[in-house]
Formats: structure tokens, C-alpha cells, sequence
């Protein structure tokens, strides 16, 4: 049998190769997603000049640094209302924010209320390891109640909060969950966010072994994937309600699916104007 030498992986045209092996911690759910989402940029038709992927500050907010797209990695928070100014000023191009929790709901909670208010044509890609890996392991917006945390030794007394639920009741046009274990599914997801016009947002849970796995006695990375599959369950039509993470509860189902695809107008101030001008 002749030997065939595969000079090259399909992902490669958008992905930087030349800068692995990559920063992120072993057993991090980061490299499934960013391979899911860049999948994704390959089957969904768009040249890949008309990609922009845009992140904050965190170890999610990395990515942009190895994808071969427009990409900018920018301060704590903020990576939405840049990702937006692209897309009103540019709106031939799909614009893509993947960063983590704390950047997104916590520094820049209110970046992202608005420009899900306004319909923004942007898709939102949020990492969600339920701390804040990078600095430390503190308390993030999505520490579910009880889990232990550095600044929380005795466990999380601040709600959470339900990022589907959120993102439904601001106004995306598309929301979705998956873990990092879901890799078709999310890639199929981030392909649909990219077929959408109007502000799209997935939540990916994401195993943190340094930062969450080991001081809340999960384990290691494969023990908190395996923690998914068995406690994940697929429900398109779930109460978007019903979708908290409850660790404190061995019954207690992680809710996945696409649970949002709807149409309304995206945000387009340059229409207005021009139409106010005639």
C-alpha cells in the first residue's frame, strides 16, 4: 500500500498553522470550538476576505490571533462595539466576536444588550468556562451558584446568568448552546449564524480544568466532557427559562439546541440616513 503524504489539513487556508502549538491550557474546550467555527467559514461559501473575527480580553479572546481572517484582538469588553462599526461601515463583511464570558457579560454586558437591542449584524460566539480562566479563576457572570471559585472559597452566592435567556429576551434573531463535546452541531450552528442577517449568538461550555474543573473536584478535562455527556440533553423547544446551570444537582440537565431562528430588520444607520436624505 503506497503511502500518501498530506502536505496540509483542509482548515489551514484559515487558520494560522504556523503559530501552533497553541497557548491554551491542556484539555481546554477553546481549539474544538475555533476548529468548529473555522469549518464553518470554509462550508459557508463567503470568501474568506469578507471574514472579521473580533474578540475582548481573556484566553477565548485569543483566537483571532490564529485565524487566518481579518482579526483583532481589542481591550476588556469591547469587543462588540468594534465588531459593529465594522459591520454598519462594512456590510459586505460577516463579522464574527468569539470571546469568553466574563469579557462579554461581565466588562462588556452592556455592549452586548445593545447591540442585540439593534439587531447588529454580528455573530457572538461566547466561550463559556463559568470563571475567569485568565486572571485567576474569579467569579465570573456565569458561575453557577455554589461553585467555588477564588473569590468565592465557600462557593458562589451571586445568580447567574441564563445567556440563551438573555440573549432571546435582547433580541437575537438566533441563539443556540452546545459544549465543546458537540462539535458537528456547533459547527452547524455557527454555519446557520452565518447564513443569518441580524445578531446571532452561541453559547459554547467549555471545560476550564485549571481554572474550574479542579477547584470544584470535576477532575480533569475528560471528566468534565464526560460530566456533558451524560447531563446534556438536546431540546430545540425548551422553556428558554429553564436553561440555568445547575451544578449542585446530579439530576439537573444541561439544556443544548438551537432554541432561536427568527427574522427581523438588522440595524443599517447608513440606509436610514441615506433615505432621510432623499
Amino acid at each position: 500500500m503506497r503511502e500518501t503524504v498530506v502536505k496540509s489539513h483542509p482548515i489551514d487556508t484559515v487558520f494560522r498553522a504556523d503559530r501552533l502549538p497553541h497557548i491554551f491550557c491542556s484539555g481546554c474546550g477553546i481549539g474544538p470550538a475555533t476548529h468548529a467555527y473555522a469549518q464553518a467559514i470554509l462550508e459557508s461559501g463567503i470568501p474568506k476576505d469578507l471574514h472579521a473575527c473580533v474578540s475582548g480580553i481573556g484566553c477565548s479572546a485569543r483566537v483571532p490571533g490564529y485565524m487566518d481572517v481579518d482579526s483583532y484582538h481589542t481591550t476588556h469588553g469591547r469587543g462588540i462595539p468594534f465588531a459593529m462599526a465594522i459591520a454598519v461601515v462594512k456590510p459586505e463583511m460577516e463579522v464574527t466576536v468569539f470571546s469568553g464570558d466574563g469579557d462579554l457579560f461581565g466588562i462588556g454586558g452592556n455592549h452586548f444588550i445593545h447591540a442585540a437591542r439593534r439587531n447588529v449584524d454580528i455573530n457572538v460566539i461566547c466561550i463559556n468556562n463559568f470563571n475567569y480562566g485568565m486572571t485567576g479563576g474569579q467569579v465570573g457572570p456565569t458561575t453557577p451558584l455554589g461553585a467555588r471559585a477564588t473569590t468565592a472559597p465557600y462557593g458562589n452566592t451571586e445568580h447567574p446568568f441564563n445567556l440563551p435567556y438573555l440573549a432571546a429576551a435582547t433580541g437575537a434573531v438566533f441563539v443556540a448552546r452546545w459544549t465543546a463535546l458537540h462539535v458537528r452541531q456547533l459547527k452547524d450552528a455557527i454555519l446557520r449564524a452565518m447564513q443569518k442577517k441580524g445578531f446571532t449568538f452561541i453559547e459554547v461550555l467549555s471545560p476550564c480544568p485549571v481554572g474550574f474543573g479542579s477547584p470544584n473536584d470535576i477532575g480533569d478535562a475528560l471528566e468534565e466532557v464526560w460530566l456533558y455527556r451524560e447531563r446534556c440533553v438536546v431540546d430545540h423547544n425548551a422553556n428558554l427559562a429553564d436553561l440555568e446551570i445547575d451544578l449542585r444537582r446530579k439530576d439537573a440537565p444541561f439544556v443544548m439546541g438551537n432554541f432561536v431562528d427568527i427574522e427581523r430588520p438588522p440595524f443599517d444607520p447608513l440606509a436610514m440616513m441615506k433615505n432621510k436624505g432623499e
